[in-house]
């Protein structure tokens, strides 16, 4: 047996990328989706969400790229400069993070925090995953852990996939990305003792993310005809390239316009349909692990 979720990041980042979502789920394939407590977006992906309530919404937890909830004292080894800020990018997060220069509490209580506001807003939260995959380094994924559990949260993103079923050599925009993702792998073995330790629920692993901002529908077929058994999710970042969304640093621009035409096809659910692919959200995923 083959399951899906097809989850949609960056749920809150701006009106456009909140429309895009709510489409995809609405008239497309996405299922869940993961909503950023610190973006500008968020009050909009609230009022949408309750207009939508089969879509099974998550905290996008963010400790890069953005601002955080808490003040700067109190999240100090998080940030970059005098700013408030969060660092910018993975890599400079990732190499402390290994060097354990991070504060465990510090990230503890700014994704209790992220969690919290989105509970208070009335949103059932049924998962998590991070922003820029930062959950991969067992740092961070032991403190998201103990946020998400205080927060009656058990279901999370496996950041970790079967990087062998891509095929990335026609594609050199691809190569770096596979080859970072692949440096990562050793991590996987932490990654899933700590969930089992800690009684944790998450899928057999992701597919999607080496493709993000590449994806079109000859890799989307490549992916699914070669979907292993089991439950994977299937990570995406539908959206409207708008005015918002230029004004905010991402790469991500014109990908989520052809990442919204792919996952709201006939031929993208009929592909799922052909190949036996089941389609469930993380609000099914938690409930049949009950």
């Amino acid at each position: 047996m083959r399951r899906l979720i097809i989850n949609a990041d960056d749920f809150g980042l701006t009106s456009g990328v909140n429309r895009g979502i709510v489409e995809c789920h609405e008239h497309g394939i996405v299922t869940s989706a993961t909503l950023m407590a610190n973006a500008d977006g968020f009050a909009d992906a609230m009022r949408l969400s309750q207009c939508t309530p089969q879509l099974s919404v998550g905290c996008h937890v963010v400790l890069v790229d953005g601002s955080p909830l808490l003040a700067p004292a109190h999240i100090s080894t998080l940030l970059a400069k005098s700013d408030g800020r969060f660092r910018e990018g993975i890599s400079g997060f990732g190499l402390r993070a290994l060097r354990g220069r991070l504060s465990p509490h510090e990230i503890e209580a700014e994704a209790t925090a992220q969690i919290s506001k989105l509970q208070s807003a009335g949103i059932a939260v049924t998962h998590l995953d991070s922003h820029k995959h930062t959950h991969i380094f067992p740092q961070v994924l032991e403190s998201v852990i103990r946020a998400a559990k205080s927060c009656g949260i058990r279901a999370m993103r496996n950041p970790f996939g079967p990087l062998g079923m891509l095929q990335v050599v026609d594609r050199p925009a691809l190569w770096m990305r596979w080859f970072k993702i692949a440096a990562l792998q050793g991590l996987a073995a932490k990654f899933r003792a700590l969930i089992k330790k800690e009684g944790m629920i998450t899928p057999d692993g992701t597919v999607g993310i080496v493709s993000t901002g590449a994806l079109d529908e000859r890799l989307f077929r490549f992916i699914i005809e070669r979907l292993p058994e089991g439950t994977w999710e299937f990570v995406c970042h539908p959206g409207y390239n708008d005015a918002d969304l230029r004004g905010i640093r991402t790469r991500l621009r014109d990908s989520r316009e052809r990442e919204l035409r792919l996952l709201t096809s006939d031929a993208s659910r009929n592909l799922l349909t052909g190949r036996g692919v089941e389609l469930i959200s993380y609000r099914d995923l938690a409930n049949v692990s009950r």
